[in-house]
């Protein structure tokens, strides 16, 4: 970025040249601080909801390979879905997939909302005091804000997918079973891997996402179209999947202990243990060759979902009030 272009910044509304937009919607001036939430919520449910809902057949393998000891591989994987389809039936592989919209939903929603309450905060869409580090601690933010939040119905989701009907048959009947059992403290089971790794998961991949989308407008002049941002948020989650899924690893195990006899240890007596009896390949990435396959296009399609509906949504306001 020019020196020059740094201080035309402010002479006029048109962003500088090598300057993103603060992002593909209306600019921030235009927009009430409320407006500037609901659309983000209503942007980020619906991306969540659309991203999830397509990768969730092979959401629920890796989840089945995370919680046992079998070896995983593309063709294990491939039949343990056969599996599932002749034994429960073809809606069978999207079992716990309500349980995950009702998680996702306001997920996706707090997280997309948050981040984009984090970047005004942390200045990021200031160009003058933008930073990389910056752009990281707004994505690591928006997650733990995320995940503190709604992290029970992840719980009851991963519960749900390594178990039969007549174990939980709702998502209710989990958290019944649940408070009966364990008692409420098990509600956040597992969830201190969960924020340790959503920090470099989640400020990878927006941090990922926003850089490549700053360094394809600085490079071209203009604003990324609708698959060049799905191949950017491709590439932010394979990267920001890589980052953390030791600690997805050890969630996973520790949110289905009860089901699956998987010992109440620490964060890092679980790794040791996971490291020593089932390697560190076939051990903590086990399933990460899925993970390359649904992540980077489970976060895609969330991303570039987000980045269409929010403009959308702020354009259309922005009309209906100039009329």
């Amino acid at each position: 970025m020019s020196r020059s272009a740094g201080k035309k910044g402010n002479a006029s509304d048109e962003p500088p040249r090598n300057t993103p937009p603060v992002s593909s919607t209306a600019p921030s001036k235009h927009l009430s601080s409320s407006t500037r939430i609901w659309t983000s919520l209503v942007a980020g449910a619906t991306a969540g909801a659309l991203a999830k809902t397509t990768i969730a057949p092979l959401d629920r393998t890796k989840i089945n390979f995370q919680t046992s000891h079998d070896r995983f591989t593309i063709r294990a994987g491939a039949q343990y879905l056969k599996e599932r389809y002749r034994h429960e039936g073809f809606l069978s592989l999207w079992r716990g997939n309500s349980a995950t919209m009702v998680r996702v939903i306001p997920y996706a929603a707090i997280q997309f909302a948050s981040h984009e309450q984090w970047k005004h905060v942390l200045h990021v869409e200031d160009i003058r005091t933008n930073s990389p580090g910056r752009r990281f601690l707004a994505g690591s933010l928006a997650g733990v804000t995320a995940t503190t939040l709604t992290y029970p119905l992840d719980l009851a989701r991963a519960r749900m997918a390594v178990t039969e009907y007549s174990r939980y048959s709702s998502l209710r009947d989990v958290f019944r079973v649940l408070l009966k059992e364990e008692g409420w403290l098990a509600l956040y089971r597992g969830v201190s891997p969960t924020l340790i790794g959503v920090i470099p998961y989640a400020g990878t991949s927006f941090f990922t996402f926003e850089t490549l989308k700053r360094l394809y407008y600085e490079r071209y002049d203009r604003a990324p179209v609708s698959y060049e941002k799905m191949l950017f948020g491709a590439c932010a989650g394979a990267v920001g999947q890589t980052s953390s899924y030791p600690f997805d690893i050890v969630r996973r195990r520790m949110q289905t202990a009860v089901d699956t006899h998987f010992p109440r240890l620490s964060i890092f007596q679980a790794l040791k243990m996971i490291a020593k009896e089932e390697g560190i390949v076939h051990g903590l990435y086990k399933g990460l060759t899925l993970n390359w396959v649904k992540g980077p296009i489970a976060v895609g399609v969330s991303f570039t979902t987000f980045d269409i509906i929010q403009a959308l949504l702020r354009r259309l306001h922005l009309e209906s009030k100039a009329k």
